[in-house]
């Protein structure tokens, strides 16, 4: 996998006109095309031999004349944490069937929302409902539901009473567009570990409001990615290109607490906070760990990424190196958005408190640098990044009277 995969030069803060995260993200569904493909060679239970016959014959036929709606398919994280989490299922607790179960149905029903099924497929066992990214909505299995048939356009259920033909419509109650042609704020999610959290000041993350409206949600996020696009256009890019969906896990006005996963890319879970740089910071910061989750599908980076343990700039628990490297990461562009709203004069960013935390933010990021370029042994990619910060502490070293 590494073989097509070069060291990366600029996936922490992108250089203009920078293609690395691209390439790196068309790897990783690389990745994900091929375990899709490997499907068929799963060892099945009797009862669900009929469906996945059926499913990986519809996966040979769109390998012939499909492959654009199949790698259109692994980058919606609806398809991609299902396939991670397929990986090591039942080490996780999961059951690996169920998953499949879901897999196939949800992979069914975004390829038909996108009128994209070559053919009618049909699919007897089903979960209790399906996630679509591509039609925007939820399809609930109704009540006595023996089947369903999935066709470009359109699903119908089976049912002794009768047929139900599901709406493929976007649901605007569930799928809120934050700005056009970005992420959504989704109030759905189909991540089977949603639940599993590594912060110890989390316990999971729920979808949840919080208590406030969804427009509250939607304009704070809006003017977040404004700021980003205003003074870091480059990286905004970027985020439209990985990031699908925002979940929502709740409001605080004290602290916020975000979360990604590796099994999830394309998919950031916020909290709401009242202040318009925390906000802008929590998506940076999120948007940055979907970023390098996605070499780490790739590459090692680190090979002695997780032990031992060492002492964490951000996190309250000794971390390992490979948590000191996503914090890292994720706050040297956070860095670089406070140094770039300096230099432009933005409104806000002469007050003294915006001053103390950008100090602050380059204070953290130094004692992480320091961490990893003393103790860090990495891969021959991991060394790219490892020399892209060497060279952004060094960039804030000088900078940190500005």
């Amino acid at each position: 996998m590494t073989a097509e995969l070069k060291p990366p030069a600029d996936l922490t803060i992108p250089a203009p006109g920078s293609t690395t995260a691209r390439e790196v993200l068309s790897l990783a569904m690389r990745r994900l095309l091929v375990e899709l493909g490997r499907i068929a060679a799963r060892r099945v239970s009797p009862r669900l031999r009929g469906d996945h016959a059926r499913f990986t014959a519809l996966l040979r036929t769109l390998g012939r004349t499909g492959r654009g709606a199949l790698a259109s398919l692994v980058r919606r994280p609806t398809i991609g944490v299902l396939l991670r989490c397929l990986r090591d299922a039942e080490a996780r607790g999961l059951a690996s069937e169920a998953l499949l179960v879901e897999l196939m149905a949800t992979a069914c029903l975004e390829l038909a929302a996108a009128g994209a099924l070559p053919e009618p497929i049909t699919l007897e066992l089903l979960p209790p409902r399906i996630v679509s990214l591509a039609a925007r909505r939820v399809v609930e299995r109704p009540d006595g539901a023996r089947r369903a048939r999935f066709l470009s356009g359109q699903v119908v259920f089976e049912r002794a009473e009768g047929p139900v033909v599901a709406s493929l419509q976007p649901d605007p109650a569930r799928f809120l567009a934050i700005v056009e042609g970005g992420p959504v704020l989704a109030l759905a999610d189909n991540n089977p570990i949603s639940d599993f959290e590594a912060h110890p000041d989390k316990q999971g993350n729920q979808l949840d409001l919080g208590g406030q409206p969804a427009a509250a949600w939607r304009a704070s996020l809006a003017d977040t990615l404004a700021r980003i696009e205003a003074h870091m256009p480059e990286l905004r890019a970027e985020i439209d290109l990985f990031i699908h969906q925002v979940i929502p896990v709740g409001y605080d006005e004290r602290t916020h607490l975000s979360a990604s996963y590796l099994e999830d890319i394309g998919t950031v879970y916020m909290t709401l906070h009242p202040n318009a740089m925390t906000m802008t910071e929590a998506v940076i910061h999120e948007f940055s760990h979907n970023k390098i989750n996605a070499l780490f599908e790739l590459d090692a980076v680190l090979e002695n990424a997780f032990h031992p343990l060492y002492r964490s700039p951000v996190r309250p628990d000794p971390r390992p190196l490979h948590g000191v490297l996503l914090a890292v990461h994720a706050f040297l562009p956070v860095a670089r958005l406070y140094e770039r709203m300096i230099e432009d004069g933005a409104p806000g960013s002469e007050h003294p408190d915006f001053r103390r935390r950008y100090a602050q933010i380059i204070g953290k990021n130094r004692e992480g640098a320091a961490v990893l370029l003393e103790h860090a042994r990495p891969t021959p990619i991991g060394a790219g990044v490892l020399e892209e910060i060497r060279r952004w502490d060094a960039h804030f070293a000088s900078r940190s009277s500005i």
